[in-house]
């Protein structure tokens, strides 16, 4: 046998190399016997979501309350802004509006009336959002509430720094339907909200025309101070700026402030519409609302040399 040397692969003999070039002479090709794997069925889309024609009472109420909000727009209502250099207020100020709106009700138990003194009202436990349309809402507008609701919920726990969040196993159902469906919505909220009856929610379901959204808050556990649940409702047929400010509004009141002040300015937290959505001064209550100093249970009396120590550590003097 001939060696060979090969590189840096060392000697080989001529045999070997014989052979290894007859090993590279081209074959023919081999068929494949593999099948390929079959792939599952894709599942159908679900149905779009198609919304409801609505009652002829439902129409009016849309008009009705389209107007409204166009005649409080012509008259400088429903500001957007906040409040500013026209709004001041002080610690003191605050102080006196955190009272009148932590410390009572806005109604009584039937909503019927206006409600009592109370002690002071907040969560405890996490906070979870869950938004249930009625069927006649459309898509359209269930993407752009949805979407405020998250917001809001995000920009809520901030300034309270307190759990809140839309999702999981809810305690707070945001329902948002028309005169038409919100029977139906309640009768949800009732079989899913621990603590909520059906009973509970029927004042609820007949409001009155100028009522344009409400809440109800439970304490079902062992202290009648902590909320455990709550309800809100904001109609369907309110145009778009109308319902981002129920929004603004019921969520928060759902919070722990509960009753309005003519006195309160900048605020939601008056009936007069002078603001739609939420302001630094209503944001600055939730903060005392919130604050470890203070807690669910404690009258007015006991409450307010605390909170003016927190109004004053927030703002100090005029704002």
């Amino acid at each position: 046998m001939v060696w060979q040397r090969l590189g840096r692969t060392g000697w080989i003999g001529t045999a070997a190399v014989v052979a290894a070039l007859a090993a590279c002479t081209p074959q023919p090709p081999v068929e494949p016997t593999l099948k390929p794997i079959a792939r599952p069925d894709t599942p159908p889309a679900p149905p779009p979501v198609v919304a409801k024609p609505t009652s002829q009472k439902s129409a009016k109420l849309r008009s009705y309350f389209n107007q409204v909000q166009q005649a409080q727009l012509s008259q400088g209502l429903l500001r957007r802004d906040g409040g500013g250099q026209d709004t001041p207020f002080t610690a003191d100020m605050l102080v006196r509006n955190f009272e009148q709106i932590a410390f009572y009700n806005e109604y009584n138990a039937t909503l019927t009336g206006r409600g009592d003194k109370t002690p002071m009202r907040r969560w405890e436990r996490p906070v979870r959002m869950e938004v249930v349309f009625g069927d006649s809402v459309p898509p359209s507008e269930r993407d752009r509430d949805a979407a405020s609701i998250r917001d809001y919920a995000t920009r809520l726990a901030a300034t309270t720094q307190h759990s809140i969040t839309v999702g999981g196993k809810p305690n707070f159902m945001v329902i948002i339907a028309g005169e038409d469906d919100r029977p139906a919505a309640l009768a949800q909220a009732a079989e899913r909200i621990p603590g909520v009856t059906a009973e509970s929610l029927a004042a609820l379901s007949d409001l009155r025309r100028d009522t344009y959204c409400i809440v109800a808050a439970y304490a079902g556990g062992a202290d009648p101070s902590t909320y455990t649940a709550a309800v809100a409702v904001i109609r369907a047929e309110n145009p778009s700026l109308m319902r981002l400010s129920c929004i603004h509004e019921e969520l928060a009141q759902g919070l722990g402030l509960a009753n309005d002040s003519p006195t309160a300015r900048p605020s939601i937290f008056n009936d007069d519409d002078e603001f739609a959505l939420l302001t630094r001064h209503d944001e600055l209550l939730l903060k005392m609302l919130y604050d470890p100093r203070l807690h669910a249970g404690m009258t007015a009396e006991e409450a307010t040399p605390v909170a003016r120590k927190i109004a004053l550590e927030l703002i100090g003097g005029p704002v």
